[in-house]
Parts: C-alpha cells; sequence; structure tokens
C-alpha cells in the first residue's frame, strides 16, 4: 500500500500548496481591501461600522447575519453604530447607539436591532426620543424594566463612549467615510465594490477569512 499512496501523496502535496497560494493571491492590499492601521486588534474580530438611519445597511443586514454565522470560535462580532448621517440630531443616533448595545445583553439582538432598522425604513416614522426606542423594543418582546436599567447603567454608557472613540480614531484615519464599513482585526478594510458581483456573498466571506490569516 505504501508503495501506492507515497507518489500519489508527493503529487498532492505540491498540488494543495498551489490551492492555498491562488486562493491568497486573488485578494490585493489596496483592492479588495484597505491597510487602516499599523497593528491588529488585541482580539480577533470583525467589527461592522453601520447605523439604523443608513438604508444601504439595512440592506446589508442578511450578509453580516450570514458572515456572523461563519466566524470561528475566537473571532467576535462588534456592531459599531454611528452618529454622523443626516437622519436625525447626533443626540438622537448617539441615544440609538446605546440601544444597540443594550440590544446585546438580550437573547433576541438581532430582531431588537432589525426592528429599529424596520422602524425607520419600512414604517417611515421618527426615532424622538428613549421612550421610542423602549416602545420598539417592548414590543419585540424585551422586557421594559431591563431596558431602562441597562440604558442608565454604567457599562452601557461606557461601551457606547467607546464606540463613540472606535468611530472618531477610523475616521481620523480616513478609514471611515460613509457606512457600512468592515474593518477585520482593527486593520484591514474591506471593499465591497472589488469584490465578485457574481458571487459576492461567498467572495465577502472568503474575504473575511483570509484577512484573519493576516498579521
Amino acid at each position: 500500500m505504501n508503495k501506492f499512496f507515497k507518489p500519489l501523496l508527493a503529487l498532492l502535496v505540491p498540488l494543495f500548496a498551489v490551492s492555498i497560494t491562488v486562493c491568497a493571491e486573488q485578494y490585493t492590499e489596496g483592492k479588495q481591501y484597505t491597510k487602516v492601521n499599523e497593528t491588529v486588534s488585541t482580539k480577533k474580530e470583525v467589527r461592522e461600522y453601520f447605523s439604523v438611519y443608513c438604508g444601504h445597511c439595512f440592506k446589508f443586514e442578511p450578509v453580516m447575519h450570514e458572515i456572523k454565522k461563519e466566524l470561528p470560535e475566537d473571532t467576535v462580532f462588534e456592531r459599531n453604530h454611528v452618529d454622523f448621517l443626516r437622519g436625525a440630531s447626533p443626540q438622537i443616533q448617539q441615544m440609538v447607539t446605546k440601544a444597540t448595545v443594550v440590544a446585546e445583553h438580550f437573547d433576541n439582538t438581532d430582531k431588537l436591532i432589525g426592528a429599529l432598522f424596520n422602524y425607520v425604513h419600512v414604517q417611515r416614522a421618527v426615532i424622538a426620543s428613549e421612550k421610542d426606542v423602549r416602545n420598539i423594543f417592548v414590543l419585540n418582546g424585551a422586557d421594559g424594566e431591563k431596558f431602562d436599567k441597562l440604558m442608565n447603567s454604567f457599562n452601557v454608557n461606557s461601551k457606547a463612549k467607546l464606540l463613540k472613540k472606535n468611530q472618531q480614531t477610523m475616521a481620523d484615519k480616513g478609514a471611515l467615510t460613509g457606512v457600512p464599513t468592515v474593518i477585520v482585526n482593527g486593520k484591514y478594510r474591506i471593499n465591497p465594490s472589488e469584490l465578485d458581483r457574481n458571487n459576492s456573498l461567498e467572495d465577502y466571506k472568503n474575504l473575511v477569512k483570509h484577512l484573519q490569516t493576516l498579521d
């Protein structure tokens, strides 16, 4: 048996190596992705900068759900709501940022954030106060008292401030000029316009996986 498998293995190993190289070479810095930082984040992450006031972000949600499902266990998916769109005042947008952090404390996180999107883009309604957000959450299964406590908690307020800091840091670097923007490991920004239009979802997934292997 060894006389048969050793020559076969000798043929397969170079082919496997070529396959890996081709996969890596189909993605080029400056084309499908851009380096926006000199160092990677302390933990592996895929961070989506988004806003519930952004129509493109609303359409992009199913893509992010698919990508999130396929992330390895040692990689976290981080939503980073921003407050620089024209759909509402910065104060209201900052309040919505806090609400997205609160949503992470409920089991139905995606449903709650999806409800915020629907309220703005489907119902064409206006979020005018924290009470509006509370009603949206309660109607979608969240406990109102828990929502109130979380919105006023130190942890939620600290996390919201950190999201704002991340937003400002990437904006100062010129890496964040609009949304949705996805940055992998704090270093590589995906350029979706350069991906395969005939198979964009799979190409996006493969690029995310590729960027996670880079230093």
